[in-house]
């Protein structure tokens, strides 16, 4: 029986389950696969470069939903989503991110509609909705934080943790809010291995009036992706990038630099504790290899036990 990559339900001896199409649009019946394999996605992405607005070390395709022809378009210009194919460097990436999206999902982070679409080669390419695009042809306003820090694509590591909350403190609407939202997404972080949260995986959003952070994106057990690193978090904590503890992420972080009060601090990571059987039982649903699934269970263990949930 055939398991949809949109919902992971099962689908019977379709591709897709009516769910996981309903979640694209009401009026889709089918998903016609990508007429690309991986490899031809990647050049795709890399002739197509220069002329989109959609950037990162990832390769990347802009795309639109074509419904009358139940299918993905790439395009230049105006798309609504991006697709990230397989990598050829590291393995299984869009089913990494894909499932890290969906866990993050379940433990309350604010999420876009994601999903994985199948290519013509039988690989399994990764899809997000842009939350910057409304209607047809409208845009929010989106700055990443190294925009807003002045920083570079290549000087993208050069700030730390600290620096994030003061922009929040400076440029959000309802400070307090997002700070609960930055404290939630560094500790699911921390747990899932992603490593790689640098400057321009934050952002800022102005939606209904309000400046805040954006929904998440690029989430990634980069430990299984690309090995065991040195390092647990991309921008340093009280100078730390490593060996993170509960003293450090809960007691320095949480309660001392972003003055949050115990029963918040205590909701966030009561919510975090409740959120564990859903994310084994994605992880277990996921389409990652037999071994992947252990070694995130695995990974997932150890930094659960260093944090004390």
């Amino acid at each position: 029986m055939n398991r949809c990559p949109i919902t992971y339900d099962p689908c019977g001896e379709r591709k897709y389950s009516d769910r996981g199409l309903r979640m694209l649009s009401r009026r889709l019946r089918n998903l016609e696969d990508l007429p690309y394999t991986a490899e031809e996605q990647r050049a795709e992405a890399v002739r197509r470069a220069a002329k989109m607005s959609i950037q990162g070390v990832q390769p990347k395709l802009s795309a639109v939903l074509n419904i009358a022809r139940s299918r993905f378009d790439v395009v230049d210009t105006g798309g609504k989503y991006i697709l990230k194919p397989q990598s050829l460097l590291y393995m299984h990436v869009p089913e990494n991110e894909d499932l890290t999206m969906k866990m993050g999902a379940a433990a309350g982070i604010e999420a876009p509609m994601h999903g994985m679409v199948w290519s013509r080669d039988g690989t399994l390419t990764y899809f997000i909705r842009r939350f910057d695009r409304t209607g047809r042809k409208g845009k929010l306003p989106v700055e990443d934080f190294a925009q807003l820090s002045g920083k570079t694509r290549e000087s993208k590591y050069q700030s730390s943790m600290e620096q994030v909350v003061k922009i929040i403190e400076e440029r959000c609407t309802f400070p307090l809010l997002d700070k609960i939202r930055l404290f939630r997404l560094t500790l699911f972080n921390f747990l899932v291995g992603n490593e790689d949260m640098h400057l321009k995986n934050f952002s800022l959003i102005t939606r209904d009036g309000k400046v805040e952070l954006s929904p998440a994106y690029d989430l990634l057990n980069t430990t299984l992706a690309l090995g065991k690193a040195a390092e647990e978090i991309a921008l340093p904590l009280a100078g730390k990038r490593a060996n993170l503890t509960r003293r450090l992420l809960v007691d320095y972080f949480a309660r001392e630099r972003m003055a949050l009060n115990d029963v918040i601090i205590r909701d966030v990571m009561s919510e975090i504790t409740a959120a564990f059987p859903a994310w084994y039982d994605l992880i277990d649903r996921s389409f990652l290899s037999p071994d992947l699934r252990d070694a995130y269970k695995a990974l997932l263990a150890q930094r659960r036990k260093a944090l004390d949930v």
